[in-house]
């Protein structure tokens, strides 16, 4: 038994694989992304107090994965980890609620020739249902350790570990479920036999890869490094049992593994007397999925988000966040005259550093009140439902209920909105997700517009907001119709996805999630945007000759907005003020609140002398053209470098940068000029 041991957890998307990982690690985990791909990768240490053994033990949560078929990064990425890297435990999740397609992967998972432990998930969830697991006589039947668990709950975790230890330390055998029968057997002989020593120069367990290679793998065949008399006798192997089993053979190894695990279900399930009632999800599903009340049910839970974010409650967490900034700005410069201290070391920290970052700062709590509603969605289980229910709209202008996935996660970034396109299978309907993906409006937008709004539309605060993402959402539709009946057009994919019960989220799995929001705007308010707010004070402080001045006009960075400003100035904001607060929201959206701050001098943007600026360098007409131009225009880099990325096209990258300011020019020009023919100017 190794002094540290490596746990791979392995198991379907939506089995609770996750849960268990932050169950297991707690705060002491990393994530980054697998190299060469965008497939995000989670690590952590699993907490002392949950180990019953001096060892300690490095847990990585694997990619969901249905299979082990090559076909997806995630399945590449799991796969390849398990061959190469050779965990000392394959922890396997599976969801007690869907026990046959979840073993499946089981099946596969057999033939990597590491050490395997089943963790039963949500056994409280089939209980409730009526259902029950005979589990002591699964493990019977697979001849690996399973235990039954519940991820969100905590239950059964200790054992779970000391099972994987047992298990580690080569206290059980090999599997013993027999999957193959007949001619399939006989074929996964002969192919064995004749790969078995290209098997062992690669370390790779000659089960896995004769299936594989019955499949039809190339990824496989080009592994092992086959030759032509390999790959011919191969292919005669798989002639025969095609023609004796009556199906090609990828289809005979799933008929196969099926037939066995539903027969071995039928063993080791069933159903208690008193289960004939409807659950819960049921009942609930009736409502919120049913045909005539699903989509109204979905955008009144949308209207309640925003209602509650940027209704009262959101907005007195704000100004109360803004008066603490506005407190602390004026007491450090309190301090910092009474010190006596020379007028750049004041300007540097209360307009530069105060002032920017602060702006960006006192927005915080409502964008983490919108990350806290979203998470509640979302691990509730409503939100594969909204997938479903989003499936027929989205398929009228040509993509699936998959692509609703990246765009929700849209409203709160697009980087990682981008990264989860992925997970389209179509490359057709992955460019149009990736060029429509920045016209909805991401969080680091929300303090711009929360701005703007409280210095010209006090009263319609919510409205105006709520119609900024609805614009987003409709310049997204039409150009998702538009790409696909001109240069995507194709054949649509099938829409096949996962619906989890209904549970009570968990404040743990909550808090997780808002932490990991939490660092990363600490990151970016200690890096991007402190950085952006001292190099605009700068800019805006010193002349050409590098001399100190007080008439911003003057400053270097009026020179460089003043190259931008006529471009926009038939929108309503040709001020190098807002061509400036523009250029710097490339680096990031919040810049753009922060910049405004620096620039007029004021530390809080709901604060009076902010507000007065604004009003006087506005109209309401054009702050409305400004705010339709900041949702609609180029992403932040770090957007904007993740969607090139998955574009993997530098000529669909830059058409989508030319449609996207050509798009938000032509939007905010209407606006403008039809506000000024209109009167309202």
């Amino acid at each position: 038994m190794p002094k540290s041991m490596t746990v791979a957890l392995v198991g379907n998307p939506n089995c609770g694989k996750t849960t268990l990982f932050n169950q297991l690690t707690g705060s002491s985990q990393s994530v980054g992304n697998w190299p060469g791909v965008t497939v995000e990768k989670k690590e952590g240490a699993v907490r002392e107090d949950i180990l019953s053994y001096p060892e300690k033990a490095m847990v990585v949560d694997l990619p969901g994965i249905y299979s082990l078929s090559p076909y997806t990064d995630e399945e590449v990425v799991a796969r390849d980890f398990i061959l190469d890297q050779h965990p000392d435990v394959i922890l396997n999740i599976v969801d007690a609620t869907n026990l046959e397609r979840n073993l499946y992967l089981t099946t596969q998972l057999f033939l990597l020739g590491r050490p395997v432990v089943v963790a039963l998930n949500m056994m409280d969830v089939l209980e409730k249902k009526g259902e029950y697991i005979g589990c002591r006589m699964l493990q019977e039947k697979l001849g690996v350790p399973v235990l039954p668990i519940s991820a969100s709950k905590g239950l059964g975790i200790r054992k779970l570990m000391e099972a994987v230890h047992r298990t580690a330390s080569g206290c059980y055998g090999p599997p013993k479920l027999k999957v193959f029968t007949g001619p399939v057997k006989e074929a996964l002989e002969g192919i064995e036999g004749i790969v078995s020593q290209s098997c062992a120069k690669v370390r790779a367990p000659v089960c896995f890869a004769a299936v594989k290679l019955l499949e039809g793998d190339s990824l496989m065949e080009r592994t092992l490094g086959l030759t032509r008399w390999q790959l011919t006798n191969i292919g005669r192997w798989s002639s025969y049992a095609a023609e004796k089993w009556g199906m090609d053979c990828e289809m005979a190894v799933a008929d196969q593994r099926y037939r066995t695990l539903c027969d071995l279900c039928g063993q080791v399930t069933g159903r208690r007397p008193s289960a004939g009632r409807i659950t819960l999800s049921e009942r609930i599903d009736r409502v919120v999925t049913n045909k005539y009340l699903a989509l109204p049910f979905f955008l009144l839970a949308m209207l309640l988000l925003f209602g509650v974010t940027f209704g009262p409650i959101g907005s007195g967490m704000q100004d109360m966040a803004a008066s603490f900034i506005e407190g602390i700005t004026g007491q450090t410069r309190s301090l910092l005259e009474g010190w006596d201290a020379s007028p750049w070391s004041i300007g540097f920290l209360c307009d530069g550093v105060l002032a920017g970052v602060g702006s960006v700062i006192s927005f915080f709590p409502q964008i983490l009140l919108l990350f806290f509603l979203l998470s509640l969605l979302e691990d509730s289980g409503y939100m594969a439902r909204a997938a479903f229910i989003m499936d027929g709209p989205l398929r009228k202008i040509g993509l699936t209920g998959r692509a609703f996935v990246p765009m929700l996660m849209g409203f709160g970034c697009t980087v990682p909105a981008a990264l989860s396109t992925r997970t389209l299978e179509n490359p057709r309907d992955r460019r149009t997700a990736l060029m429509i993906l920045p016209f909805l409006s991401c969080s680091a937008r929300m303090p711009v517009y929360l701005l703007f709004a409280a210095a010209f539309f006090q009263r319609g605060k919510v409205l105006l907001i709520l119609s900024l993402y609805l614009l987003g959402i409709l310049v997204a539709v039409l150009s998702a119709w538009i790409l696909k009946r001109t240069v995507h057009k194709g054949q649509e994919a099938p829409f096949v996805m996962e619906m989890p019960p209904y549970h009570l989220p968990t404040l743990r799995g909550i808090g997780i999630h808002l932490w990991d929001k939490v660092k990363d705007f600490a990151m970016r308010a200690g890096t991007v945007l402190l950085g952006a707010s001292i190099a605009i004070w700068f800019l805006k402080s010193f002349t050409l000759s590098l001399s100190m001045t007080s008439d911003p006009s003057q400053s270097i960075l009026a020179s460089m907005g003043g190259m931008v400003a006529p471009v926009l100035a038939p929108l309503g904001f040709g001020d190098w003020r807002s061509a400036v607060a523009l250029l710097t929201g490339l680096m990031a959206k919040e810049s753009v609140v922060s910049t405004l701050g620096v620039l007029y001098g004021a530390a809080g943007d709901t604060g009076i002398a902010l507000t007065s600026a604004l009003q006087s360098a506005y109209t309401p007409l054009s702050a409305l053209s400004f705010l339709v131009f900041v949702l609609l225009y180029l992403p932040c880099v770090s957007a904007f470098s993740a969607v090139a990325k998955e574009m993997h096209s530098a000529k669909w990258t830059l058409t989508a940068v030319f449609y996207q300011l050509s798009v938000a020019w032509t939007a905010s020009f209407a606006v403008y000029q039809v506000g000024m023919l209109l009167g309202l100017g």
